[in-house]
């Protein structure tokens, strides 16, 4: 309360500070202020309560803008009682007190706005009053949604002039120049992709949380470490079967565009059918994949057995039929409803044994992984949404470079970690040899043919990894052959360099390219209007549910007037029956 102490002399730089060291004050000494008088000049304010003689008088000093207090009277005798609100703690004060742990944290929420309201003031402010002032907040931070899209033609510019080979395009209506979509791949990336990661392609997307919602989608790989590697995103209004056919046909152009021959790739999604034909139409030589997260969530919420979870999880990963049959019976014994619920989705989609492509041993997207980069984010303009992105993959490139020159082995990390492991239990093993290029591998509980010259052995862990089983690195051992030289070259270190060779370059500030922008290029290109779907005002509603309700059973109407079950009172239709 000290702090918010005045003496008549005391100065303040001008009528705005005053104004506000004031208006802190009643929210600070639980007071409301009613104001007499209020101009640039001078200002006149009393306490609201009733025979409260408490009134305060400042006025401006000639020729200077400082505000000095004139007179100060009375004691306050209201008793200081507005807990439950205040009628000077508006919204644009509320933003001014939490614009700076708005910048440290995007996701400050408004639950923790009016905690810390109450905290340091002791009154309690509505909480759509607290969730007006973060949009507010927001939007005094980072610019306004509108200014986002008005502002992309000239970003992706910078983003094409600053990393050359860069691919950035907004696209819009032509009637009314409204924003539709936007893609974005760094020539990093590009390079990175095709120069040193696994041939497999995640896609998905998340959905935006901004005025005018809008759509993230993304395309990602994996590295010789199996990191996330972004490989290219976009932003669409609505997604659709259109839109992804647009972004799958803008990836096909900046791959095509970078390399001779695009190589056979693997696709992993969430197996919607829009995903799946535009794979098919544009990638008609690659393999689809379902994502096993998404398939092993999807039969957890339909069915609610932890079971078939498990299940579900051995029979993608057996590596021989008879296995996988084992496994698919268990599930038809657990819930015949499950495994007719599964057989909407082939096997050949989602089951090693049986799937035509090579996934490397990845069974899930990593798309999940690459949204989290954009989740406290989602609120904001578009711009801030790309400039996250932009930062963070710099930042990864960079260190990821850096990190894989103290590498000493010929693998990355995790490949090297697999090969030891099957060091080791080679050395257990007894080898026969057949020929030049085919052996048996005996241990205590199996015996396994070894092809060295087709990569290959019957327990299939060679073929499906892309790196020597145990049993393989038995055979070549045994025939003095570099079992380095043996695994696929995706999970060397020169790969992993060689995806991390290029940098992603920095953008300049807004002030710098939004200048630029305005003398170089044409108003008319210049200005995207934002698209005409938006959220809708107000706080946006959400459907929670317990884990408790899950199990619970279902409550049963009964009627009163006729004692049966299935509706109530009002809706029975007994007494027309009679009739």
């Amino acid at each position: 309360m000290e702090n918010h102490c005045f003496i008549v002399g005391q100065e303040f730089p001008d009528v705005k500070a005053f104004r506000s060291a004031i208006k802190e004050a009643a929210i600070a000494q639980h007071f409301e202020l009613r104001i007499v008088k209020s101009d640039l000049i001078r200002y006149i304010a009393k306490c609201a309560a009733e025979g409260c003689p408490w009134h305060i008088r400042a006025v401006k000093l000639p020729n200077a803008p400082t505000f000095t207090i004139r007179s100060l009277e009375g004691t306050h005798t209201c008793g200081k009682n507005a807990h439950n609100g205040h009628h000077q703690a508006s919204v644009d004060w509320i933003v001014n007190f939490i614009e700076e742990r708005l910048r440290d944290n995007i996701n400050y929420k408004p639950k923790d706005i009016l905690h810390d309201i109450y905290k340091q003031y002791g009154i309690t402010i509505p909480y759509k009053q607290a969730w007006r002032a973060k949009e507010r907040g927001l939007q005094a931070i980072y610019g306004s949604s509108e200014e986002g899209y008005c502002l992309l033609p000239a970003y992706c510019e910078q983003i094409k002039k600053t990393n050359p080979g860069s691919i950035a395009e907004v696209f819009t209506a032509a009637a009314d120049n409204r924003f539709q979509r936007l893609f974005v791949s760094f020539y990093a990336s590009i390079y990175g992709f095709l120069n040193g990661c696994l041939p497999i392609v995640s896609i998905g997307g998340i959905q935006l949380k901004s005025k005018y919602l809008g759509t993230l989608l993304s395309a990602t790989s994996f590295d010789a470490d199996g990191g996330l590697f972004p490989l290219a995103f976009g932003v669409v209004d609505v997604e659709n079967d259109e839109s992804w056919m647009w972004f799958l046909s803008e990836l096909h152009k900046a791959l095509e565009m970078n390399t001779e021959m695009i190589p056979r790739l693997t696709f992993l999604s969430n197996g919607q059918k829009c995903l799946m034909d535009a794979v098919k139409r544009k990638f008609p030589y690659s393999f689809h994949a379902v994502c096993m997260r998404h398939l092993s969530d999807c039969i957890g919420k339909e069915f609610k057995n932890p079971r078939l979870i498990q299940l579900l999880w051995k029979a993608a990963y057996a590596t021989s039929t008879i296995k996988f049959k084992e496994n698919i019976a268990e599930i038809e014994e657990v819930s015949s409803e499950a495994a007719n619920w599964l057989r909407q989705y082939p096997s050949s989609h989602w089951a090693l044994i049986y799937f035509e492509g090579t996934r490397y041993g990845h069974l899930c997207s990593n798309i999940d992984e690459f949204n989290q980069w954009i989740l406290e984010a989602q609120e904001l303009p578009i711009i801030q949404v790309i400039e996250r992105i932009q930062i963070k993959l710099m930042t990864v490139f960079e260190e990821r470079r850096a990190k894989c020159k103290s590498w000493f082995s010929m693998l990355a990390p995790s490949a090297e970690n697999h090969i030891t492991e099957a060091m080791n239990l080679a050395s257990k093993y007894q080898v026969l040899r057949s020929d030049e290029v085919e052996f048996e591998v005996l241990s205590t509980e199996r015996s396994d043919i070894i092809n060295i010259g087709t990569h290959s052995c019957s327990c299939r862990d060679w073929q499906l990894y892309g790196i020597p089983c145990s049993h393989a690195v038995a055979a070549l051992v045994s025939s003095k052959k570099d079992v380095y030289a043996f695994t696929e070259r995706y999970f060397t270190q020169a790969s992993y360099c060689e995806t991390y060779a290029e940098e992603v370059r920095p953008i300049p500030g807004k002030i710098e390219w939004k200048k630029e922008g305005e003398t170089t290029m044409d108003d008319e290109i210049r200005i995207v209007r934002p698209p005409k779907v938006r959220r809708l005002p107000g706080r946006p509603e959400k459907k929670r549910m317990c884990i408790e309700d899950l199990h619970r059973e279902k409550h049963t109407v009964h009627c009163s007037r006729c004692n049966q079950t299935g509706h109530y009172k009002s809706t029975c239709k007994a007494d027309a029956l009679r009739e």
